[in-house]
């Protein structure tokens, strides 16, 4: 299986290349971000793992070539585009008319909630088209038929990025819920938390809808 990656060199690379990504603030990392201030580390944890899932299921796409289509249909990449921005949106709408919960009062995260924050952050990662587009450019770089099956080698090398972004991307969650929970413990009943996260969202959301699809030569 090792001698499926890139020799030293080459593979040196890469790792640098997706720690500078993992550390790089991005859209992944502010909904994180967003989350883990809104509603704790706990769930901002969740989130991590539900970017995690997004970026595999991109992983799968490549190696499917499924990215293909999104990359050459201008129809299908604006359908995705519009469809992530909207999402967002609305999750940020959805937080900024909720009604403030007091943190003391506040229940403990059932299992519903919590595969609810994980399925929004699949959902967001999923319908970023630049996902899959940074993979399509970013993975053949480091992918030889000459060392085995290219599909096998994607898919290493998107374990790999996942296993480093995991990490860096717990991080954020863990100061951002940290950060915040302290904050929290000065005023209970304030709902600044809630209003960045929404407003973070809905950002992120009109950030989105403003991607051009992948230029054709």
């Amino acid at each position: 299986m090792v001698d499926l990656l890139p020799p030293w060199p080459q593979f040196g690379v890469f790792l640098g290349a997706v720690i500078v990504l993992g550390v790089t603030p991005g859209p992944g990392v502010f909904y994180i971000l967003a989350t883990s201030i809104a509603q704790g580390a706990r769930s901002g944890l969740v989130s991590v793992l539900g970017i995690a899932a997004g970026t595999f299921v991109h992983v799968l796409l490549v190696v499917f070539g499924l990215t293909l289509l999104l990359a050459s249909s201008a129809v299908f990449f604006q359908f995705v585009k519009y469809a992530g921005a909207a999402y967002l949106i609305a999750l940020g709408v959805y937080l900024l008319i909720r009604r403030g919960v007091r943190q003391e009062a506040r229940p403990a995260q059932s299992p519903r909630e919590t595969w609810r924050v994980f399925m929004q952050a699949v959902m967001v990662n999923v319908l970023n088209p630049k996902v899959g587009i940074f993979f399509l450019a970013f993975f053949p770089q480091f992918v030889d038929p000459a060392r085995g099956d290219p599909a096998v080698q994607f898919f290493l090398l998107g374990a790999l990025l996942i296993g480093v972004i995991l990490v860096t991307d717990t991080l954020f969650a863990l100061a951002a819920g940290t950060v915040a929970g302290y904050l929290k413990a000065q005023g209970s009943r304030q709902r600044w938390p809630q209003m960045v996260a929404g407003l973070t969202y809905i950002g992120l959301g009109i950030f989105s809808a403003t991607i051009d699809p992948p230029a054709r030569e």
